[in-house]
């Protein structure tokens, strides 16, 4: 049977259950390195048999020097009996006939080194007496997972990920000795191991198993070692025609030299009729030892061979006629493979061959020209790479290439600039140069640039502009007569239309050719759906997004565009932020960004969410370094609405910590980006937070003039987010300029403002911006009731309360003074009912930050309860609630100073309510508290 180790030592324990059992024989096979010496070493100090005499007979430097025939119990422990000669396996073969009551052997042996195969005893029949039992296990290689935990121990953690530990079982073949070893050499490479698959192969091959393979291979007599390189150079396991035919040894010398690889272990056979070697990590050290001219003249034939295959697996075949120095057909196989990638969709394939490809100094022009366009071409179909920038920008600058070959790739480079990498500005400048280029050579390519110039994102162009090269891009594509070409084109008229909240932009949607035959045209127009997806996004038709996206990408999986997938990937977290399914919404956003790493613009939503969700939750610490992307991607690189949305989030951090002047600087700048573009639907995000700022700051006049611009670009577009963000903006220049104005008269208008607004983002749904806007109209009808009962307050400003009036409050909680009287009116009650209902709200969403500020202000207005005693309550051991409340801002990294603001006390109550919580869950630090709950009453 198939064990391990743990399963032959089960099996000997059993078997010696006493000294009266009956005699044991067990022979254990396996290959050279899968770990016999090391079974028969755990099974001498295997503890269940501890009263048992254990003698080692190594074969091949004769037996122990002890009497063979012992009559006390004994534990034999025979290792590599295929090294013993014919005196030496007599006398072991009488041994174990004369096996003892309560005594066992254990014979190992490596199957393919035996004299004769399957009889590790020799010729000589074994008289086996009938109360032996005879066992016979084969040890297996390790799987995978046994492999993960070997690299774990050698490497850690960090260097063990899944691709490094696939490779190294593929390598191994996960034969315990080569796996160690192995990981030591890849160990030398520490700390720069990074788990990848490359460097697992770098690493080289273990000495023990190069000198093993060698020694196989070397011990064939000459005429028969073209077989063994031949398996070397295929590196992998093929059936007999395929190696005879790439050793060149012809049909009967073939069958031979095969025949003797394989009883010498130079060849292993594993699987049925398909032959190589055991560890293919071996065909590396063999490979190595070939001469030159031979080796050319392997993989010369090798190539033949592999192209007869089908389907051919062309990238293989152009590296061996690489190998072999035939030029000319390891281009055209460079070509074939790239095309059969593309084809199927596996473009990051094709993209690395061909990089790899044109990175090959002196490769002939003519080459360069039919390869690059490749590059270029599934580059902007899958996902960023550097390297195809730079190898791009390079083949441009070639003066002998033809100009539609120059102005294919300058067109690929531009849209790989722009939608892959973010670099706006410098892809812009490549576009209107490949447009100009291929209008006279290229008319549909022609069309593709314009059409790219057509979508409106990035930053620093107007509508203007997008339109203009919309009406070019149309009659290019029209002269050209290419029907993709026109998809194309509508596909980024669907995106522009809908941005700005054109009328037609919905019929231009269903005009998108989704039925087509032709591939590419299908291709652009999942493009479209996901454009229009993104669109309605940002607009707020949230109820049609899923339609739009499952199409689109349900066509782009199947027309194999990458890029588009993961775009759609990003819109999916958008509109998960929108509509409040916020749970496990950080992990999405977090694997996200881990799986597009290397590419940072099209992780931008991701890392905007994210930020948009820690400040929330009030993880200020953590906030800014999501929404500047880690330092990777600055905000004003972004594309327009995600940066306005970025930095109204930006802005309201800065708010919240009553940093007034930098939070209006940035409100400025990012208007600015809003109002050159003109695309008015995308300041939804940004306007009420600039407008706040700017107002705070004594900028009311720039604050009425960003309001009235909002509203005149709006005109009559269907944008329900960005109107419901105007009657926001409107409500908040209401609730900040009442000082100025009849206060009372002004606050209920800013209240009347923020339920209408409310009522907006209820029906879009938006449950976060209904619960923020629901907060406004009830702390305007709250601080008006305040007004009226109390007298006006001058100087008083909306958001965060500032630090005096914060101490006040504290002073207030500090001497037990009861909260301002709050009047019987219904429309003050149901202020307050709102007001509970928004820090529920608040709290179901998981937006700590919020719901802390909400349920202050709640308390500040609203009366004690009837029936409690006088003065402040005691929670002795226990934290009270203000308690629980500061630490887990405290927790979430909230200074003092901020944790005071958001919830209207001092910065002097909030350092002693957290030394109170400290105190009472034994706490070492702020942070620690999130790990120490507090007694249990």
């Amino acid at each position: 049977m198939i064990t391990t180790c743990g399963s032959a030592l089960r099996s000997l324990e059993r078997a010696l259950s006493g000294r009266e059992a009956d005699p044991v024989l067990m022979f254990v096979e396996g290959a050279a390195g899968e770990g016999k010496s090391h079974l028969l070493q755990e099974l001498a100090d295997l503890p269940g048999i501890p009263d048992l005499a254990r003698l080692w007979w190594r074969c091949g430097g004769g037996p122990p020097g002890e009497d063979e025939h012992r009559r006390e119990p004994t534990l034999w422990l025979v290792d590599d009996v295929h090294r013993a000669d014919e005196d030496e396996l007599r006398r072991l073969r009488r041994v174990l006939e004369g096996l003892e009551r309560g005594s066992a052997a254990v014979v190992t042996y490596r199957p393919e080194e035996l004299a004769l195969p399957g009889l590790p005893l020799g010729r000589a029949p074994m008289a086996y007496p009938n109360r032996l039992a005879v066992l016979r296990n084969r040890l297996a290689p390790w799987d995978e997972e046994r492999v993960r935990r070997a690299a774990a121990e050698a490497l850690g953690g960090s260097g063990c990920t899944d691709e490094a530990v696939t490779r190294l079982h593929e390598r191994t073949g996960g034969v315990p000795r080569v796996v160690v070893d192995l990981l030591a050499m890849v160990r030398e490479q520490w700390p720069a191991f990074t788990g990848t698959a490359a460097e697992v192969d770098a690493a080289g091959v273990p000495a023990r198993l190069a000198e093993l393979v060698l020694s196989r291979t070397h011990a064939l007599s000459p005429a028969y070692r073209p077989v063994v390189w031949a398996a070397a150079v295929l590196d992998g396991p093929v059936g007999r025609e395929e190696l005879i035919a790439v050793s060149g040894l012809g049909a009967a010398t073939g069958n031979s030299a095969l025949l003797r690889a394989l009883e010498s272990g130079a060849l292993a056979e594993p699987a049925e009729g398909r032959y190589g070697f055991a560890v293919p990590l071996a065909a590396s050290a063999v490979r190595a030892t070939v001469p030159g001219p031979v080796r050319q003249d392997l993989h010369r034939r090798t190539a033949r061979v592999l192209s007869r295959r089908h389907p051919v697996a062309w990238a293989d075949v152009a590296e061996h006629h690489r190998a072999a120095g035939d030029g000319h057909r390891w281009i055209r196989a460079v070509e074939r493979a790239a095309g059969a990638a593309e084809a199927s969709g596996r473009h990051q394939q094709a993209i690395t061959l061909l990089e790899r490809t044109l990175a090959t100094p002196d490769l002939p022009p003519q080459a360069r020209a039919r390869l690059a366009p490749l590059l270029a071409r599934n580059a902007v179909t899958g996902l960023r790479s550097d390297q195809t920038v730079e190898v791009l920008a390079q083949i441009v600058r070639d003066a002998a290439l033809p100009p539609a070959v120059r102005g294919e790739l300058r067109l690929d480079l531009g849209l790989m600039l722009c939608n892959q990498m973010g670099r706006f500005p410098e892809g812009w400048r490549v576009l209107e140069v490949a447009a100009a280029e291929l209008r006279e050579v290229r008319s549909a390519l022609a069309a593709r640039a314009m059409a790219a110039l057509v979508l409106p994102y990035q930053p620093g162009v107007s509508l203007d502009v997008h339109q203009g090269w919309l009406i070019k891009a149309v009659a290019a594509a029209d002269d050209s007569g290419d029907e993709a070409m026109r998809t194309a084109v509508l596909a980024n008229h669907v995106g522009l239309a809908m941005s700005w909240a054109d009328p037609e932009a919905w019929e231009l949607v269903e005009k998108l050719p989704v039925r087509s035959t032709d591939p590419a045209c299908v291709r652009q127009a999942a493009r479209g759906l996901c454009n229009a997806a993104d669109s309605a996004v940002w607009l707020g038709f949230y109820g049609r997004v899923d339609d739009l996206l499952a199409q689109g990408r349900e066509l782009s999986a199947q027309t194999g565009a990458p890029y588009t997938e993961h775009s759609a990937l990003g819109t999916l977290l958008l509109q998960a932020w929108w509509t409040g399914q916020w749970l496990g919404l950080d992990k999405r956003c977090e694997d996200f960004i881990a799986t597009t790493a290397d590419m940072p613009f099209i992780a931008s939503d991701a890392y905007v969410v994210r930020g948009l969700l820690a400040v929330a939750q009030g993880d200020w610490g953590e906030a800014r370094s999501w929404l500047f992307q880690c330092g990777t991607f600055d905000i004003e690189r972004l594309p327009v609405p995600l940066g306005a949305a970025a930095a109204g989030a930006v802005i309201r951090l800065a708010l919240a910590r009553q940093e007034v002047a930098a939070a209006a600087e940035q409100a400025r700048s990012a208007w600015q980006v809003v109002a050159e573009k003109g695309v008015w639907p995308w300041a939804a995000e940004l306007a009420p937070w600039a407008v706040e700022a700017l107002v705070r700051a004594g900028d009311g006049s720039t604050a009425h003039t960003m309001v009235r611009n909002f509203a005149q670009g709006l005109g009559r577009c269907d944008a329900p987010a960005a109107r419901a963000a105007l009657v926001w903006s409107r409500a908040v220049l209401a609730e900040t300029e009442a000082p100025a104005r009849e206060r009372r008269g002004g606050l209920l208008e800013a209240a009347k403002l923020y339920g209408k607004a409310a009522a907006a983002y209820a029906e879009l749904p938006r449950p976060y911006s209904e619960a923020l806007t629901m907060e406004g109209a009830a702390r305007c009808v709250l601080a008006a009731d305040t007004e009226e009962t109390s007298g006006p307050a001058p100087g008083q400003a909306s958001g965060p309360a500032s630090e005096t009036e914060g101490a006040a409050e504290a002073e207030a909680e500090d001497n037990a003074v009861p909260p301002p009287p709050v009047s019987d009116d219904p429309a003050t009650m149901a202020a307050l009912t709102e007001l509970e209902s928004c820090a529920q709200r608040f709290t179901d969403l998981g937006a700590v930050w919020d719901a802390a500020r909400a349920r202050a202000l709640l308390r500040t207005r609203q009366p004690a309860r009837k029936g409690r005693p006088p003065g402040r309550p005691s929670h002795a051991d226990q934290l009270s609630p203000r308690e629980e409340e500061v630490a887990q801002l405290a927790v979430s990294g909230l200074t003092n100073r901020e944790i005071a603001a958001t919830l209207h006390l001092s910065p002097r109550t909030v350092e002693q309510h957290i030394a109170g919580a400290m105190r009472k869950t034994g706490a070492l630090s702020r942070r620690d508290l999130a790990h120490r709950p507090g007694p249990t009453p």
